[in-house]
């Protein structure tokens, strides 16, 4: 197909849509969108049966959708109805301490004011993402969605991938996407590799309420065995992301929720008065996972499928959201200048513009757990200082909060706000 007829050949060939998503979470049907958007013709296969992702009441998941990705929601049509149970952020607060101790002396603080776009981000229960995604995707002409059944082979002929799912059905299509996650079946088919480590740690992940308002003010405190992120949720409430020790991680989610609770207090501290738990808990085993390649022949890869990383920032979905805004705005532009956008120059593209980042900010968050996850004093008096020179330079602080907001480096457009 490396010739000058390529695209004309391309042409007659037919395939039963234009790009094959497998992945149903949160960013294969945003990419499904975006791409459909752009008049092409999406197949999206969620292992999910119907109504399996559907949660009607609250359940302690959230997202931290920085900026950037609010952007984008809004440019694919869902932001509309993520709005009315949106929390934005408006003030970070980044703190060391130890257990019973409370914070130390250096508090790095980021107000939303300092920057001109809007609040820094939104905390957004998943079931409201989810069940935005899938009203809009379901109203959408050139979508084609299949629940209930998962990807188990791919084959590449010429410039068609067939794709066979466990209900014993195939279909053709151009190019495939993986947003499966972590474990991608997508890129192990394909002879991906990764790259990473266990940071020996595992995120208990639940939300609570409170009797003090929390002033849509975030906080990350970092302690020895792990960080702890308290983040503001509608009304009286706010997310944990509690980062501990495998061994302490477990010995928690043992524990009855009064027990939990009495566990938790010592660590939250009293500033937002008594608490109380939301909702159920959850764990997450943390680790730093990166894709050797994001690209393969008519494949790509999104989403956790391409890297997996630390929660310490936040950046898990909005990297993800990161990777649909570059591959559709790669995919929509080739197609319209008449390329085969699936062939390997174009994916290239596609990989180029975000590996960089996403190696960038992978190393960045190692760093940082590496840094604060100790106990070592002279360590601890160089982060408090450290932590306290950034919280005095106003240039350096509004950086930091720029990048937070996701509003740093060559943002693809749906990401400003643009349609591509």
């Amino acid at each position: 197909m490396d010739n000058p007829r390529a695209v004309t050949i391309v042409g007659f060939m037919t395939c039963d849509s234009d790009i094959l998503i497998a992945g149903g979470g949160l960013n294969g049907p945003s990419l499904a969108l975006a791409l459909a958007d752009g008049g092409l013709n999406v197949t999206l296969v969620d292992a999910a049966p119907d109504g399996a992702r559907e949660t009607q009441g609250f359940d302690g998941r959230c997202y931290a959708l920085a900026l950037a990705s609010q952007r984008l929601f809004q440019a694919i049509g869902v932001w509309s109805l993520l709005d009315g149970n949106a929390q934005p952020i408006l003030n970070v607060k980044v703190t060391d301490g130890r257990v019973g101790e409370g914070p130390g002396p250096f508090v790095m603080g980021f107000d939303h004011a300092e920057i001109e776009e809007g609040p820094t981000g939104y905390m957004v229960e998943d079931r409201f993402i989810s069940g935005a995604l899938r009203e809009v995707v379901a109203r959408h002409p050139l979508i084609t969605k299949i629940s209930g059944a998962k990807v188990i082979s791919q084959q590449v002929e010429g410039a068609i991938v067939t794709v066979g799912l466990d209900d014993g059905t195939n279909h053709t299509t151009r190019l495939l996407v993986g947003a499966d996650g972590r474990g991608s079946g997508v890129a192990a088919r394909a002879g991906i590799k990764r790259n990473g480590h266990s940071y020996h740690q595992t995120a208990v992940v639940c939300s609570v309420a409170h009797a003090k308002p929390h002033n849509a003010t975030a906080h990350q405190f970092f302690m020895p065995d792990g960080p702890l992120a308290i983040l503001p949720l509608p009304g009286d409430h706010s997310s944990i992301v509690w980062s501990t020790s495998d061994d302490t991680a477990a010995r928690l989610a043992g524990l009855s929720d009064d027990d939990f609770m009495e566990e938790l207090r010592p660590v939250f501290g009293d500033f937002l008065g008594d608490i109380s738990l939301s909702g159920v808990r959850f764990t997450y085993p943390l680790s730093l996972s990166l894709a050797e390649h994001f690209v393969k022949d008519r494949l790509a890869l999104v989403g956790d499928a391409a890297h997996g990383v630390h929660p310490v920032a936040g950046q898990g979905l909005n990297l993800g959201l990161r990777d649909v805004g570059a591959l559709a705005e790669v995919v929509i532009e080739a197609r319209r200048r008449g390329e085969d956008f699936a062939a390997p120059d174009v994916l290239a593209r596609y990989e180029q513009w975000r590996r960089w980042d996403t190696t960038v900010m992978s190393a960045g968050m190692d760093g940082v757990v590496r840094l604060f996850s100790n106990d070592n004093p002279f360590l601890r008096a160089a982060r408090g200082m450290g932590l306290g020179i950034v919280n005095a330079l106003p240039t350096l602080r509004r950086n930091f909060i720029r990048e937070a907001a996701g509003l740093t480096g060559d943002l693809p457009k749906l990401m400003q706000g643009r349609q591509i």
